[in-house]
């Protein structure tokens, strides 16, 4: 499906509901495995949450999670644990190219029994679960942070629980101590002091835990977006958020007062107003703690024709696409100058926008979102959109719903 956005004006005031964060779902349905006496509500409804559930669910033994990246790594933690069950965990053709040897070495060092069956260091993978004897491991403090969550995830099931060492300075902090709050509201004793996390073993009880997953706060970037590219005195009202979220993209509502965005919370609500223009005329930000508000970033800068500089970018290599490289590339089709490196991108101020330009996505569902907003600037088409139920399947029902025109073509 490719979307022709025709330029659009927002609606002064809307109100969207948003599906449940896939990083709180997917950790809540993992420890749902391992302690059936979980319920869970508001579990994200993106293709990432549907996959992992479906997996668990599966009594075959060849797991398929196609595109789901925080699915592959959870799992493979997860049936490495699994005494006496043998699978075979594979994805798509990106998965295969997407690196797991950090989180496998980590696992074999607790005793895991893991191959690969194809390219080293890369799915598929063949697992056979067994009772892991181990209790120390150390990775380095850099890598992304599902394998250390998906280390922290099986931790209260080993036999002396796990101490976790990080070499390095920390990046992605936000979602450890996700996962390690999530433990917390179980029953788990855990401690983050300096780079070491300990997390104790843990004996479910009879007594049943009930959660509800907060709203995605990357889903809620576009419409930061668009309120940043709206007149003033839009407002968007979006649900259901929290102030003290687990998130780390929640880091949002600070970010966005440079480009004029301000946040109000209300009861399990967050209405986004455009108040000012923005002052700044070069958005500076590191980005570590929350790299996939980049290329929503990246765009909005570029839609008020403001430079940007981002850095702390290192893991956009390896996500879905070289999310640096497809941002360079589409940005330069509408007209933009960017410099990038490994871990940083420079988005020089823009003096205009090129209509009508056909964004390619990659099979990256933040590509598609990210570039939507500038609707609101010029006409433009998203090629391959539907790519958006990774994370958000209702994003073009919803666009619509707040004022943005759009065909499918």
């Amino acid at each position: 499906m490719n979307i022709k956005l025709q330029k659009s004006t927002l609606h002064k005031q809307s109100n969207i509901a948003i599906t449940g964060s896939k990083s709180e779902s997917n950790r809540l349905l993992l420890l749902q495995a391992l302690y059936s006496n979980i319920s869970i509500a508001n579990i994200s409804n993106s293709d990432d949450a549907t996959l992992m559930q479906k997996a668990l669910k599966s009594t075959d033994s060849v797991k398929d999670i196609h595109h789901a990246g925080t699915a592959m790594r959870f799992l493979t933690a997860y049936y490495a644990t699994q005494n006496g069950q043998e699978i075979t965990l594979t994805g798509s053709s990106r998965m295969q190219e997407r690196p797991i040897k950090i989180l496998v070495e980590a696992l074999q060092q607790l005793g895991a029994d893991i191959t690969y069956t194809n390219n080293e260091g890369y799915p598929p993978l063949h697992i056979k679960g067994k009772k892991l004897q181990g209790n120390q491991v150390t990775l380095a403090a850099n890598v992304s942070s599902q394998y250390i969550s998906a280390l922290l995830l099986i931790a209260p099931t080993l036999e002396n629980g796990l101490t976790l060492t990080l070499d390095g300075k920390i990046t992605s902090v936000p979602y450890i101590k996700m996962t390690l709050s999530l433990l917390n509201d179980l029953g788990v004793a855990t401690n983050f002091e300096g780079n070491t996390i300990t997390v104790a073993r843990f004996e479910t009880t009879e007594k049943a835990k009930a959660f509800t997953v907060e709203s995605d706060w990357s889903s809620a970037s576009y419409f930061y977006s668009l309120i940043a590219l709206s007149e003033i005195g839009t407002t968007i009202e979006l649900s259901s958020y929290k102030q003290n979220s687990l998130q780390g993209d929640s880091c949002l509502a600070e970010i966005y007062t440079e480009f004029g965005v301000e946040t109000t919370f209300g009861e399990n609500t967050i209405a986004l107003t455009k108040t000012r223009e923005a002052t700044q005329e070069t958005i500076k930000l590191d980005l570590k703690n929350a790299p996939d508000i980049a290329q929503t970033i990246a765009v909005t800068a570029f839609g008020l024709q403001l430079s940007c500089e981002m850095i702390g970018l290192h893991t956009l290599k390896i996500k879905e696409t070289d999310r640096l490289v497809a941002l360079k590339t589409e940005l330069e089709k509408l007209g933009a100058a960017v410099d990038i490196t490994d871990a940083t991108l420079y988005l020089h101020k823009a003096a205009s926008i090129n209509e009508n330009i056909t964004i390619e996505t990659y099979k990256d569902h933040r590509m598609a979102m990210a570039f939507a907003p500038l609707a609101l600037c010029v006409s433009i088409h998203i090629e391959k959109a539907n790519v958006v139920s990774k994370s958000f399947p209702d994003f073009w029902s919803d666009l619509q719903k707040i004022g943005v025109k759009l065909i499918e073509i």
